[in-house]
């Protein structure tokens, strides 16, 4: 690349050498874009330049926001972050804050500006803000002011975070205060296709984030890809759902894709399963994403609430469970839209249409992506046995100066840390992540197969398997439960379920072990934290 609109070369400079790139390639003719590509200006402005701009775009609690309104917002925000704050494009911005309408329009405008938007999750905490902030060099921050405290810790800790605005604010200072005093327009920044957009953090399922460079392609392509391959979403859609803007999961489904395709988009601040089932049914929504998890308890919960409008439902984050999958459909009627995706490939590559569906399969690579399964060589391995998945398209992993790169890419593909095999029809059947795989006497044993017997039992509200040191077995399964209310957690109920599991799928499979808990250990974006569980039976000894 000869030409870059970044005048802070920090994002470039700290970019794996090409060879450790994965292979990516743009085959589809969606895909072509040109060498000077802004996507805030792609999804933003030629959206209301198109004769969209008195469409609703964001609807929240007592707020509906047009499309020439989220403009004209967005534009006030790159002035002020130009005009005040004194951003060259290239710098890094943090932005802390809820889904709100505020985070969107402050994430296009730090993109308009030629920033380097750096997402963040609202209950981080000021040592994670402080390691987010030292890694990216980060020098500006537009934050929520209910969310200030955490950050002022950061700040005092951060010699680079030098200019803070605060939004949802009405003092002096607020960035809403200093954007009434702008006037109209902003000259957007000609960045080009492969100027850094973004950098999110992934979300610490093993302990340590890792941050992952996304350009300006990048965005345009998985807008141009699973949604417009597999999704087909429409311009009267309503989107909702629960993912933070902050994980590329929700920035994708709950901003991007509906605006890429002049949708609107439901913001809430925070969701329970029945405030998703509320919101559905008062915003009129037709396409939700979520985890299984959400899926399971709207299930029991739907029949009290009218949500037929609902025509999509899409799942990621966490493999989805055949029996969710089924349990949902028979409340709703709708198939779930599987999918799984990667912060390092940023948004979904494999999945399905809902005529295409498969239970128990993810499905297969979207239009634009190639996937295969391989051995511990990078060789493939034959239908039905398992292995590593690995996955190459227009999207691809570039870690921000990390040395963990180099395990991430091989040989030109994209190893995801997933353990899956591929059936004789090309679907892809999740087994688990490669270090969740048991090896028990001798057999392979992938814990989200135990879970999705575990969650057929009527007792049981939510599982998590991993593996537990044996010294007659090397490994056993072991499952931490938690039952629904009322239920027993004795040693009665744990021989119950073990012939539960037992009579389901082959009897080595059985947890061996089974401990019930309150509640299991999740990330802020709803992933289990299985490196807890597994550390949680290390310090017990188990043996």
């Amino acid at each position: 690349m000869n030409y870059t609109a970044h005048i802070d070369r920090f994002a470039a400079d700290n970019l794996p050498p090409r060879d450790q790139w994965p292979e990516m390639f743009c085959e589809l003719p969606e895909l072509r874009y040109p060498s000077r590509l802004n996507c805030a200006v792609e999804l933003l402005d030629k959206t209301v330049a198109a004769g969209l701009g008195d469409k609703p775009v964001i609807l929240a609690p007592g707020m509906v926001w047009t499309y020439a309104q989220l403009l004209d917002r967005a534009n006030r925000i790159a002035r002020v972050l130009t005009e005040d704050m004194g951003l060259k494009p290239g710098n890094r911005v943090l932005l802390r804050g809820p889904n709100h309408p505020m985070m969107a329009a402050c994430w296009f405008g730090v993109v308009k500006a030629g920033g380097i938007a750096v997402a963040t999750m609202p209950l981080l905490r000021a040592k994670e803000l402080t390691d987010i902030v030292t890694k990216a060099e980060i020098s500006h921050a537009l934050c929520d002011r209910r969310l200030d405290a955490e950050l002022r810790l950061a700040q005092e800790r951060c010699p680079t975070l030098k200019s803070v605005a605060w939004f949802n604010d009405e003092g002096a200072q607020a960035l809403e205060t200093r954007m009434a005093r702008k006037v109209e327009g902003f000259g957007n920044v000609d960045t080009a296709l492969e100027d850094v957009a973004l950098i999110a953090f992934t979300s610490g399922t093993t302990g340590v984030p890792k941050g992952t460079m996304h350009f300006h392609r990048d965005v345009m392509a998985i807008c141009d890809c699973f949604p417009r391959s597999t999704l087909r979403p429409r311009p009267d859609d309503v989107f909702c759902g629960t993912p933070p803007l902050a994980f590329t999961f929700g920035l994708g489904g709950l901003l991007l894709f509906p605006m890429r395709f002049g949708a609107a988009t439901v913001l809430m601040e925070k969701l329970t399963p029945e405030t998703l089932l509320q919101t559905i049914q008062d915003y009129k929504a037709t396409v939700c994403f979520t985890a299984p998890t959400f899926y399971r308890a709207m299930a029991a919960l739907a029949p009290k609430f009218h949500i037929a409008g609902l025509r999509k439902s899409v799942s990621a984050g966490e493999a989805l469970p055949a029996p969710i999958r089924s349990l949902w459909k028979q409340t709703t009627g709708i198939e779930i839209i599987d999918g799984i995706g990667s912060t390092e490939l940023l948004h979904i590559f494999i999945s399905a249409r809902e005529e295409d569906s498969r239970p128990g399969a993810t499905g297969k690579p979207i239009p634009g992506y190639k996937a295969r399964v391989v051995d511990e060589a990078g060789n493939p391995v034959p239908p039905g046995n398992i292995g590593k998945l690995a996955v190459k398209g227009p999207t691809g992993c570039r870690y921000l100066a990390d040395p963990r790169q180099k395990n991430y890419v091989q040989n030109g593909w994209n190893l995801t840390g997933d353990a899956y095999l591929m059936d004789t029809d090309g679907y892809f059947v999740y087994q688990a992540r490669t270090d969740d795989m048991i090896i028990s006497a001798g057999y392979n044993i992938a814990g989200p197969e135990v879970e999705s017997a575990l969650l057929q039992h009527p007792q049981v509200a939510e599982c998590a398997v991993v593996g537990a040191t044996d010294e007659e077995r090397g490994q056993v399964v072991k499952a931490f439960v938690v039952l629904r209310e009322g239920a027993a957690g004795n040693e009665r109920m744990v021989k119950e379920l073990q012939d539960f599991v037992k009579s389901r799928i082959a009897p080595y499979k059985y947890p061996r072990r089974v401990e019930f808990i309150a509640a299991l250990p999740r990330t802020e974006t709803g992933k289990v934290q299985r490196f807890r569980l597994r550390e949680q039976t290390s310090i017990k000894g188990e043996s």
